[in-house]
């Protein structure tokens, strides 16, 4: 017994050395396997990482020659440079892509989804060409409308120039005959005034200075009494002869005002503040016109040209006296007479 235990302990002390080895050496080359695979995993890996991260890039800048498709033609070389930096990374991505293909099945996988959104990505490219010759047509036709537009706003500042310059001399010619005219008015002005003191000193003359009748300014004033009966249009006797008067007057002012001295004699009719309302007169607006029509009138019928001749009612709204009191309306109710220029 003691002998076959030790014969069997033998066996064991020779056989267990040799399957200690065997293990030992099956365990390093299962270790340096798996390390090989783990390195080549992990190279794989990071051709992938940088892979995924050229095609973001990519994207990206796809993205930005986009934008710079919108702007001016000046940009647009720097976006074809653009293209052609993005064809060149897109070959060198090929490039890895061939070589991913035989560095196992897994990169093969990513090689293939590379090269898929590489195409993709080859497609969008020509697209943005596309797009790019588009927009440099698009610029190049913007660039000659506007030279013509340029060109309308020459034309156009050439004739507001020509047309300025051709207002200015008009502006010129007209401030002259302007000046001119001014002063020929203001002769005949002077002159005017220099004959209706005559015409009006005549007038005193023949109507003898009577108190209802006056000079006010450069008028002269009959109160309303010593023509019309009282809410009338009609000459009286008195006022007839006031009339006839007044056509000697004219009638020599006619024979001394130079005939190049366009004059008329204005007659105004006005009448105070109290209303009438009649059926010949609905309002003193009537009443007023009409005394002023009835002057103008009878001295046509005395030789007086029509045509120097003027009639206009002013109803109360022009008073030359203030307050209610029976002289204040009494003056306010007149006909005037006014030599003027037309």
């Amino acid at each position: 017994m003691a002998r076959g235990r030790s014969r069997r302990g033998g066996e064991y002390a020779e056989f267990w050395p040799a399957y200690v080895d065997v293990l030992s050496t099956l365990l390093l080359v299962v270790t340096l396997l798996m390390s090989l695979f783990m390195i080549a995993q992990y190279f794989a890996a990071e051709e992938a990482i940088g892979k995924d991260t050229a095609l973001k890039r990519l994207t990206r800048q796809i993205t930005e020659l986009t934008s710079l498709l919108n702007l001016e033609k000046g940009k647009s070389k720097s976006s074809e440079d653009e293209l052609a930096s993005l064809q060149a990374t897109l070959s060198a991505l090929r490039e890895e892509n061939t070589k991913l293909a035989g560095t196992g099945l897994g990169a093969d996988e990513r090689a293939k989804e590379a090269e898929g959104r590489a195409s993709t990505l080859s497609a969008d490219l020509e697209a943005q060409k596309n797009v790019s010759s588009e927009a440099l047509a698009k610029v190049d036709l913007l660039n000659q409308q506007l030279l013509a537009l340029r060109q309308q706003i020459a034309a156009l500042n050439q004739a507001l120039e020509a047309s300025e310059k051709k207002g200015v001399e008009s502006d010129k010619t007209i401030k002259d005959l302007g000046q001119r005219l001014n002063a020929a008015l203001a002769r005949q002005v002077q002159e005017l005034q220099r004959y209706r003191s005559d015409f009006f000193g005549r007038l005193r003359d023949l109507l003898k200075d009577r108190k209802d009748i006056r000079v006010v300014g450069d008028r002269f004033v009959f109160e309303s009494e010593v023509l019309f009966p009282s809410g009338s249009a009609t000459l009286t006797p008195e006022g007839l002869t006031a009339m006839d008067q007044l056509a000697a007057a004219i009638k020599e002012l006619e024979r001394q005002i130079p005939s190049e001295l366009d004059w008329t004699l204005q007659v105004n009719g006005h009448t105070d503040a109290r209303p009438i309302a009649s059926a010949q007169f609905p309002s003193n607006w009537e009443l007023s016109t009409a005394r002023a029509a009835s002057v103008v009138k009878y001295l046509i019928s005395r030789g007086i040209a029509p045509d120097r001749l003027v009639a206009a009612g002013f109803a109360e709204f022009q008073p030359i006296e203030t307050g209610s009191s029976e002289e204040a309306l009494q003056r306010n109710r007149r006909i005037e007479l006014k030599l003027t220029n037309r």
